[in-house]
Parts: C-alpha cells; structure tokens; sequence
C-alpha cells in the first residue's frame, strides 16, 4: 500500500483517531454479515455509504482493540533467571506472557483490499522496556567488547524505539471477520503466526564491527650482493647414500650352440689390466723425402718392404676371438670356413 494512502493518525508517535475505510461499489456480503453480527442496535445496511459509516463508527470505538498474537518473553536477563530441573517451574517464574494488540487505522477494499492495524502505546511501551533490560543485556553479554560497544547499544536501543512506533501491520481485509461486539478482534485463519514473526523482526542483534584489513608487509628478497657473494653460491651438498648393489649376473637367454671359448680358459681373464698390451699396429708407408731422382732398385725394392711390413702382423689364428664371434660364426657354419679363407689369404702374401 502507498503511504499516501494512510491517515495522519498511522504515522509514529501520532496519536489515535478516526480509521480511514474506504470501500468498493458494491459490498462484500461477508461484510454486511459481520457488521449485523457485532452491532447490537439494529441499522440499516442498504447502501455503500451505510456501511462505511457502521464500519467507521465501530472501528473508532475506544474499546475497538484487536489482539494480533500473544508472545513469551523472559522477565530477566540470562544470568539472573531461575534454574530448577523441573520445566514448569522455570517457565512459570523466568517468563512472561505479552500480548500484542493494535487498533485499525485504514481499512481499503478498493485497490489493496487489505486492513492495517497500528500499536497500542501501552503494547509499545511494554516492547520497549523489554528491549532495553532484558533483550540489550543478552545481546550486549552474547558479544565481545570493543570500543564504541556502549554507544552502539544506545543507537539500538533508539532504533527500536523508532521501529515499533512506526510498526504497521498489513493483512487481507477478510481478517475483519474476526470482528466482535464494541469493535474488538481478533486475527484468524493462522493471520497472527503471520504478526508474530513480524514482531519479531524489530528486534536486531548488536552486530560488533567487522575485522579491520590489515596489509601484510612482506620483507623484500635479497638480492646477491659482493658481501654476500660466498653465502649466496654457496649451498650444502646433499650427500646422497650409495645403496649397495649386488654383483651383475649374466642370465642365460635362449638356448644357443656350444661354443668352444665357454671351456677354453681365456687369456685376458687371467692377465692383468696393465699386461694386456696389444701389438702395435706397423707404421704406414711413407715415401721418402729426397730432392735425387728414383733409381730403378728403389722403385722396385718397395715390394719387398710391404711382404715385410705385412709379415709382422699376426695370423688371424693367433688370435683370441671373441666368444660372442666364434659362437655366432660357429652356429651359422662359417667357423671352419673363415680359417681356411684367412690362411688362404695371408698364405699367398707371405
């Protein structure tokens, strides 16, 4: 609804008048019924304006006092109240019962079609003290302490005050079918579940103020200077631990001829490292420096120094072959024939 809409008498701290009642055309039967209902002194209901000023009339009764829900507040703050295993003396001795009731200051069945109903100053006055010993005191308990706590709690303490004289409480214009004799009512149909948890909504907790931002200064990386120079290159040496290793062993593969090196014992097993010595390979030709012409025997001599030169090398049978090379020849059948092809070879040089 449009504030424009409520009368001078719904606003804070104004005190109570005439309702303004606004109705349609034609009226609701519903409400002809209750106003025949309440009224004792019998009027005639026979038009639109008849029935706004019935309704006006037994609204503006000072009786006309509606009772939107009932509440149990505690009487004291926490820590003073009575403890007692059994829960029935508690709650007769740590609670009250406060009923919240209101009177009708707009009744509007053309556009909103709603009723509103405004606090009595005895019902304010009651939420108020409320408020101030009992609920302030939990809240300020419930609550860590800082600076401006105190100040805090007086600027809610101020702001209630404010809200519950400016509560208005709206609900469908059905509810004044609820509507008794001298004006009175009370809300039907689950309507006061409705205006308890509206009540209920004044009361806001002290909130302490959030955490203050603090900026964490992080202290600047060093840099590698000519003072630090040894402390900056310089780091441990991880010492890793050798784990022992167990010797290798040579596992057979897939099964292969026989050699012969597997039962000939091998020469280079049994000799030292510094013993094996291979022979020298022969220097290579060179032709000799001379400014003096070649004679026919020089030419003709270097046959010779090659036959020579040659017979030094030794014979590929004198040779230790490789037990992986006799084996592999052995298996093909090239053993037998690679001796007769080499001493054929060397045979007709020498």
């Amino acid at each position: 609804m449009p504030t424009a809409l409520l009368p001078a008498s719904a606003a804070a701290f104004a005190p109570r008048g005439n309702p303004n009642v606004v109705l349609g055309s034609k009226v609701e039967s519903w409400l002809t019924m209750t106003l025949k209902r309440v009224n004792r002194v019998k009027r005639p209901l026979n038009n639109v304006t008849q029935h706004t000023r019935c309704l006006t009339e037994t609204l503006s009764s000072p009786n006309a006092i509606w009772t939107l829900c009932s509440l149990m507040f505690p009487n004291a703050p926490d820590t003073e109240l009575r403890r007692d295993d059994n829960p029935l003396i508690e709650g007769l001795f740590n609670y009250q019962m406060i009923h919240i009731e209101a009177y009708v200051v707009h009744v509007d069945m053309v556009s909103q079609n709603e009723v509103a109903f405004k606090l009595t100053p005895e019902t304010i006055e009651s939420l108020v003290d409320f408020h101030k010993d009992i609920f302030s005191v939990d809240t300020a308990a419930a609550t860590w302490d800082w600076a401006d706590k105190d100040t805090q709690l007086k600027k809610l303490q101020e702001e209630f005050v404010q809200s519950a004289n400016k509560f208005i409480y709206r609900t469908n214009v059905q509810a004044l079918e609820g509507l008794e004799e001298d004006g009175a009512g009370e809300l039907l149909s689950g309507r006061s579940d409705d205006a308890k948890a509206s009540i209920l909504g004044l009361f806001v907790p002290l909130l302490p103020p959030p955490p203050r931002v603090v900026d964490i200064v992080r202290p600047a990386p060093l840099l590698p200077s000519s003072t630090l120079a040894e402390e900056w290159w310089t780091s441990p040496v991880q010492q890793h631990q050798v784990m022992p290793v167990e010797a290798w062993k040579v596992v057979p593969s897939s099964p292969s001829p026989v050699s012969t090196c597997d039962t000939t014992p091998n020469m280079w097993t049994s000799m030292p490292m510094q013993e094996a010595q291979l022979p020298s390979p022969a220097p290579s030709f060179s032709m000799p420096y001379t400014t003096a012409p070649f004679d026919t025997t020089q030419f003709y001599s270097t046959p010779n120094t090659m036959a020579a030169a040659l017979a030094s090398l030794p014979l590929p049978s004198m040779l230790v072959q490789p037990c992986s090379t006799a084996a592999s020849m052995a298996g093909f059948g090239f053993n037998d024939r690679y001796q007769d092809f080499a001493a054929m070879s060397y045979g007709t040089t020498m």
